[in-house]
C-alpha cells in the first residue's frame, strides 16, 4: 500500500513538472532583439520549439499583422533553412518616410533545407521589421508549424485581455512607447544597416545571449517549482503511508 502511495504521489510530480513546461515554452513565440518601439524598427526572433518525440519540424509559415502592414520585412539568412517572402498589394497604401507603399510583406516562409528541427530541439528564425505602428499596444502574427509526417499545428488564436491563454495561441510581439530616433532595437534604413552590418552583428548576439540567459533563468525557476511539488507529493504519500500503518 505504501508503495503504491508513493508511486501516486510521483506521478503526480512528474504530471506537474510537464504542465509547468509545457505551458511556458511548448508554442511557437516572438521575441524583439532589444525592444520593439512605436513607430520605430525592430530586429524579432521567432521561437520554434519542437513538441513531438517523433517527427521533426520541416516548414514555418508566420502571417504579417493584415490590421497593421509592415512596409519593411527582411529575413536573415539562417543555415539549413530556405526563406520566402510573399508581398501582397495593399487595399490602402501606407506612406514611408514620405513615399508612398502600395504593397508590402503579408507572409514569411522558412523551409528546411538540408536542416530540421529535430525533437527536444528549437530553432531560431530572426527578421526586421518596421516601421512598427504608432497605434498599437501589439501585434499578432499567426503561425503554421509543419513536422516532417505532414502534421501541421495550426499557431493562430488570438489572445483575448483578461482571458486564459488558448490552446494553440499565436505568437504576440508587444510594443514599447515610442522612441526618439523611431528606430526602436532594429535595423533603421536599409542603408544604415549595411553601414553599420558589423556592430549590429555584434548587438544581435549579445542580445540573443540576453535573451538566452533569460529563458535559462525562466527553466530554472520552473524546474524548482516542479521539484518542489513533487518532493511535497512524495512527503504526502510517505505520511499517508504511516498514518494508515
Amino acid at each position: 500500500m505504501n508503495v503504491s502511495r508513493l508511486t501516486a504521489a510521483a506521478a503526480v510530480a512528474a504530471a506537474s513538472v510537464v504542465a509547468l513546461s509545457g505551458t511556458a515554452f511548448a508554442h511557437v513565440s516572438v521575441q524583439p532583439q532589444g525592444e520593439a518601439a512605436k513607430g520605430g524598427y525592430a530586429t524579432v526572433n521567432f521561437k520554434v520549439p519542437n513538441e513531438r518525440d517523433n517527427a521533426s519540424t520541416v516548414k514555418l509559415e508566420v502571417s504579417m499583422p493584415t490590421g497593421h502592414p509592415l512596409a519593411s520585412v527582411m529575413p536573415q539568412d539562417v543555415p539549413g533553412w530556405k526563406a520566402e517572402v510573399t508581398r501582397s498589394k495593399l487595399d490602402k497604401p501606407l506612406e514611408v518616410h514620405g513615399k508612398q507603399i502600395t504593397e508590402a510583406v503579408t507572409k514569411v516562409t522558412w523551409t528546411a533545407d538540408g536542416s530540421k528541427i529535430a525533437p527536444g530541439r528549437f530553432q531560431q528564425f530572426p527578421v526586421s521589421l518596421g516601421q512598427l505602428p504608432e497605434d498599437a499596444d501589439q501585434l499578432v502574427f499567426k503561425a503554421l508549424q509543419t513536422y516532417d509526417n505532414d502534421e501541421v499545428v495550426r499557431w493562430i488564436e488570438e489572445p483575448v485581455e483578461g482571458g486564459e491563454e488558448p490552446e494553440s495561441p499565436a505568437p504576440v510581439l508587444q510594443l514599447s512607447a515610442a522612441s526618439g530616433d523611431h528606430h526602436g532595437g532594429g535595423a533603421a534604413d536599409t542603408a544604415a544597416d549595411d553601414k553599420n552590418a558589423g556592430h549590429d552583428d555584434g548587438d544581435a548576439h549579445t542580445e540573443a545571449a540576453a535573451s538566452s540567459d533569460s529563458s535559462d533563468t525562466t527553466a530554472r525557476v520552473l524546474g524548482g517549482v516542479g521539484i518542489a511539488v513533487g518532493a511535497a507529493g512524495v512527503a504526502f504519500g510517505v505520511m499517508a503511508g504511516r498514518r494508515r500503518a
